[in-house]
């Protein structure tokens, strides 16, 4: 009986589906998302970055659509499309600024305060940064 009660102060705390929403730091260049409910799903926006820090107008100019190269990147939606799953956000997609690319995504919350967000050009080819919430 012991064992069964050690088992279950093991297991993952259920998370709710909101506790991806808030405002989360990234592991590259003091990004900052606000990532938020989208109807049934989530979105996530750029409102903060070393580059945005010092120009707040940057542009998308790595965007593989040169059509959508105009755009600011203060705002951008990077974060789109997602549908809940078992304990995490799938099927979505994140856009980089970085590269201009769009990538196959999940967001997986941990706990109350960190975040994993994976991107992937096709698997195994996949990226994970831990995310941190700002309070």
């Amino acid at each position: 009986m012991a064992g069964f009660f050690m088992l279950a102060a093991l297991a993952p705390v259920a998370l709710s589906p909101d506790a991806a929403v808030g405002r989360w730091r990234t592991e590259t260049r003091n990004g900052i998302v606000q990532v938020e409910r989208c109807g049934p799903s989530i979105c996530g926006a750029l409102v903060g970055s070393d580059g945005l820090k010092a120009d707040p107008n940057l542009l998308d100019s790595k965007n593989k659509d040169a059509a959508l190269r105009g755009r600011k990147l203060m705002g951008l939606m990077i974060l789109r499309g997602f549908t809940r799953g078992d304990g995490e956000w799938t099927g979505g997609t994140i856009y980089n600024g970085e590269d201009g690319g769009t990538y196959k995504a999940t967001v997986t919350p941990v706990d109350a305060d960190r975040l994993k967000v994976r991107g992937c050009i096709m698997w195994p080819l996949c990226k994970t940064q831990t995310w941190t919430r700002i309070r």
